[in-house]
């Protein structure tokens, strides 16, 4: 029965209505299946470490952290030891799962990601250590509070050259991925007296926006995840009804940063005349959601900066005094260096980014500069960032947007992240977060537009579907589909 349903839909000639297995369209490629650590943070790679090699704690639909790999946990010595108890759990091959094997490969991806994030809640880990063979223990320098929400994250997944621990094991079918869930107890993919019932089963692709979408229209999906400002665009001439359509409450960076350097962009009017150009108030026509907003601030709200965010110096001046300053920038620019070259935009594909570059190819000839645009990966002079938040933290933001990402950053920011991960007290470390953002905002190496874009579409026969904050949206919690 299981087998047959499961051909059915590969075949696409048939839609998941009453108990067959859930259909699943992920926006991306198959390479994000293939290799995900590669290619985070792509939605299909999160979605199928997720579903396959979960982490120590992982996020549930409404984006709390709950047990994963390790069933329980607790928090000593003033929040300096995080001491985790390993689950009964299984690799692909059938063998146990220990703590060393966990510690091992944990620190080791600790370690890489410090290079990308070396003020991070993971900065002060000094060792993750086996206790027995079930249970392991990270040692920090000094405490951390975003230590759980920095594991829960998929790039925190534990698994092996086989395959992770599940909660779903993978086989390959055609275009797509069957999941079948794990017997928790046992490791395998299902007991022989007692099969898994077809709705307990996933059928996922990995495929472009259009696809996915005519897809779900056509009833041979129930949902599809990872939709971005990119691809907004999309839905209204598909005759995707609204009310399918649902928006994660998110926050982090979508903007544009500074990557160029030279005669340009290394003058700082110039990149202020960037930033102070561009009709923010243009933006939510392009992104047609409810509740929407655009933004000249890097951070969201104060977290844990202390004060209110930094507004850049030009926020209280109109738009046309915005762009009569930076006019003047640009033609005493020009005056001493003649005509500037065009400033190279990477955007990623899809009509939402060709919207939005149009606007600021307007924006930016409005004061003298021209504009082209390149392939996200190409060298550029501006490229897009569009992030959810990984923990609720100003140094997430300012380390997204620092110098180790290779953005046009400012030293002094940078020292004084460095000193804050150094610092011996709250107050201290505080002080020192506040000032890197201001330094940040004056240096002008990043021009914020507004929250990340996430989006799925929801048929409305499957429940246990939540907009989530952080866009995580597990499929083990999805419940049944109905007639």
């Amino acid at each position: 029965m299981v087998v047959g349903a499961i051909l059915c839909l590969l075949a696409g000639g048939c839609s998941d209505e009453g108990h067959d297995p859930v259909v699943v369209s992920v926006v991306g490629n198959r390479d994000d299946f293939a290799k995900p650590l590669a290619a985070l943070p792509d939605p299909g790679a999160k979605l199928i470490l997720e579903a396959t090699a979960q982490g120590l704690v992982a996020f549930d639909a409404g984006g709390e952290v709950l047990p994963a790999l390790a069933q329980r946990w607790i928090v000593e010595d003033d929040g300096r030891s995080y001491i985790f108890r390993l689950r009964r759990a299984f690799w692909a091959n059938g063998a146990r799962v220990t703590a060393p094997d966990v510690a091992r490969m944990l620190m080791a991806r600790i370690e890489s990601l410090r290079r990308l994030d070396p003020d991070g809640p993971l900065d002060a880990v000094q060792a993750v250590v086996p206790m027995t063979g079930e249970v392991i223990e990270i040692r920090l320098a000094a405490p951390r509070p975003y230590v759980l929400q920095m594991l829960a994250q998929p790039q925190m997944a534990v698994l092996s050259r086989d395959g992770g621990t599940g909660p779903y094991r993978r086989a390959a079918r055609g275009n797509a991925l069957v999941l079948t869930p794990i017997d928790r107890a046992s490791g395998d993919d299902a007991a022989a007296d007692e099969p898994v019932p077809p709705w307990q089963t996933r059928v996922l692709r990995a495929e472009r926006a259009a696809l996915a979408i005519i897809r779900f229209r056509e009833r041979d999906a129930a949902l599809v995840l990872g939709g971005r400002f990119t691809d907004l665009p999309l839905l209204v001439p598909a005759g995707i009804d609204r009310d399918n359509v649902r928006v994660d409450p998110v926050r982090g960076l979508l903007g544009l940063a500074v990557t160029g350097r030279g005669k340009l962009l290394d003058d700082a009017a110039i990149r202020a005349a960037i930033n102070m150009t561009i009709d923010r108030s243009q933006l939510p026509a392009l992104f047609p959601l409810g509740g929407w907003a655009t933004s000249e601030r890097i951070l969201p709200d104060p977290m844990d900066l202390g004060r209110t965010p930094t507004d850049p110096a030009w926020a209280a001046l109109s738009l046309d005094e915005r762009r009569a300053q930076a006019g003047a920038s640009v033609t005493r620019w020009r005056a001493d260096n003649g005509a500037p070259p065009p400033l190279r935009i990477a955007l990623p594909a899809g009509p939402g980014a060709t919207l939005l570059f149009g606007l600021l190819q307007r924006d930016l000839a409005a004061i003298g500069l021209p504009a082209q645009r390149v392939a996200i990966n190409a060298d550029a002079d501006l490229r897009l960032i569009d992030e959810v938040a990984a923990y609720d933290s100003a140094l997430w933001y300012l380390g997204r947007i620092g110098c180790a990402r290779k953005i046009h950053c400012s030293d002094v920011a940078d020292a004084q992240l460095q000193a804050a991960s150094l610092s011996s007290s709250s107050e201290e470390r505080t002080a020192r977060i506040a000032e890197a953002e201001a330094q940040m905002v004056a240096h002008d190496g990043y021009i914020a537009l507004g929250a990340p874009v996430r989006w799925s579409l929801v048929a409305k026969r499957l429940t246990g579907f939540q907009p989530s904050a952080r866009a995580r949206h597990p499929l083990n919690h999805l419940f049944r589909t109905t007639n």
